[in-house]
């Protein structure tokens, strides 16, 4: 008798991409139309430009279009899937975690969860709204503490997580965000794209140094071994560099 493996079997490419363009269909009922067209209309320019040149260039044409045309269809579904999540993820509670929460495999330290919170009445998804909430995200550029609520609050609970995080981690730049549409604000739909786009100040080894110390703060990583107090230790920056 064949042992039966508990592994669970691994998503191909193709039916990978297939439950991606299901999800986002959902939020962009056009979607299809508009990979199917612009599909349609980059094979036609690339076999027109082949029988133009003429020659091995019309086959050339001909082999190139659907590949090219598979391409722009591919562009056309993540250029409008990410509008239509950030879309979706406007004005929701919780939608920065959302927002950063694939972050990490950009070399960043993230977590959907918020490190911070205050005004929810409950546990349950509806008692969040209205609440003030932090959320942290760890990277070369340095700590960005991200506010999402009511701006009042917000700027107040940023100001306390600031002093907890140069207490653990101190000479690490430490930057704060509100997310909004208003002034000295970012928007929810250009969040990840901030983020990816800041100037890095800490080496890799640096990050990891920190995110192990930030552990203690809870957010991103369970908590560090006992015996460790990160409020005591100091990174040496030269000897990390050294090694």
């Amino acid at each position: 008798m064949t042992p039966v493996s508990d592994q669970p079997k691994k998503t191909g490419r193709v039916a990978e991409i297939r439950q991606a363009y299901t999800a986002l269909k959902s939020l962009d009922p056009a979607l299809g139309r508009w990979m199917l067209g612009v599909a349609l209309a980059v094979a036609a320019v690339v076999v027109a430009v082949g029988f133009l040149i003429g020659g091995w260039w019309r086959w050339y044409g001909l082999l190139v279009a659907v590949p090219t045309a598979a391409l722009a269809a591919t562009i056309v579904m993540n250029r409008r899937g990410n509008k239509a999540m950030y879309g979706a993820l406007e004005g929701k509670t919780g939608a920065t975690g959302a927002a950063i929460g694939n972050l990490g495999k950009r070399g960043w330290y993230t977590s959907q969860e918020p490190v911070a919170i205050d005004g929810a009445r409950g546990t349950r998804p509806q008692d969040m709204v209205g609440a003030a909430m932090v959320f942290r995200a760890l990277g070369r550029p340095g700590v960005v503490l991200i506010g999402e609520g009511p701006v009042g609050r917000v700027r107040k609970m940023l100001k306390q997580e600031e002093k907890k995080v140069a207490r653990v981690a101190p000479g690490v730049p430490i930057h704060l965000w509100v997310v909004g549409d208003g002034d000295d604000e970012v928007p929810i739909r250009k969040l990840a794209s901030r983020l990816t786009r800041m100037r890095p100040q800490l080496s890799k080894a640096e990050v990891s140094v920190v995110n192990k110390r930030l552990t203690s703060l809870g957010g991103l990583r369970p908590p560090i071994p006992k015996g460790v107090d990160p409020t005591k230790a100091r990174m040496d920056r030269k000897a990390m560099r050294g090694r």
